[in-house]
């Protein structure tokens, strides 16, 4: 069995995992926008995720990056920004995947588009 790449891919996929059942869990569940928008974005960071588990390509942690950024924004482009629960969510959720796909993309020397070689020429 190959080894992870990434520690940080899991906890993605649990997080997208989160943001498709925490309407649910916060009760805003009536709520449609931001749950139509957390269980699609989550669903999509869970497939993301498990991509950059099972096959590692920088795109797919850019695709979490991207994902991440919508979730922070989303509340104010949607228009639910004054649901504080939904909010709140969204914001945080989408800082800590954006900053996890960040980390993956700036630690990873084979993801890292103006990587340096070490070696002196």
């Amino acid at each position: 069995m190959k080894q992870m790449k990434h520690w940080q891919d899991p906890l993605n996929a649990l997080l997208g995992a989160w943001l498709a059942l925490s309407p649910w869990v916060l009760g805003y569940q009536d709520q449609m926008t931001p749950t139509a928008n957390g269980v699609v974005i989550g669903l999509a960071l869970i497939a993301a995720a498990l991509g950059a588990i099972f096959m590692p390509r920088a795109w797919e942690e850019w695709s979490e990056g991207v994902l991440g950024l919508w979730m922070i924004v989303s509340p104010w482009v949607l228009g639910f920004s004054m649901h504080m629960d939904a909010m709140r969510n969204a914001v945080v959720s989408g800082i800590v995947v954006l900053g996890l796909a960040l980390w993956v993309v700036a630690t990873d020397k084979d993801y890292q588009i103006f990587h340096r070689d070490s070696a002196a020429h």
